[in-house]
């Protein structure tokens, strides 16, 4: 049974967390809708169109798996949420992030606990090209 103390507990955890993770999510989330809005979107598109274009993403993924890499996958979140993909374009996204996000992060805590980075990022950028390039042949 649950009891007060432990929903209140659980609904303060909760709201925090959802905090958190907006405090995230809507800047980034805002930030591309004005890149949208001003066309800025557009220009980021057309330049990594052809790259994407691989992984049957649109140019403005790359955003998402820019700020995926570089910050966490909360950030990807925000660009995901704010731009249209469809249910395969969103899979393929999804799969590639979570092989390489927060990679400057990951890669510290992986240097500090005397792991060798170049193989450890070579595999997981590795891994996020290669499951793109299968999934958009795949699905």
């Amino acid at each position: 049974m649950i009891t007060k103390d432990t929903f209140v507990r659980g609904s303060k955890n909760g709201a925090t967390t959802v905090w958190m993770l907006a405090k995230i999510i809507l800047p980034v989330y805002f930030v591309v809708t004005v890149l949208k809005h001003t066309g800025l979107l557009e220009y980021v598109a057309i330049i990594f169109a052809p790259a994407m274009s691989i992984f049957g993403l649109p140019g403005e993924a790359a955003l998402a798996l820019v700020l995926g890499n570089a910050l966490n996958i909360y950030a990807a979140l925000g660009v995901i949420s704010s731009i249209s993909l469809t249910a395969k374009q969103i899979t393929i996204l999804a799969v590639m992030i979570s092989f390489s996000h927060t990679l400057f992060v990951e890669t510290a805590v992986t240097k500090k606990i005397g792991i060798g980075v170049l193989p450890i990022l070579a595999t997981r950028i590795g891994l996020a090209l290669a499951s793109g390039i299968i999934l958009n042949i795949v699905l």
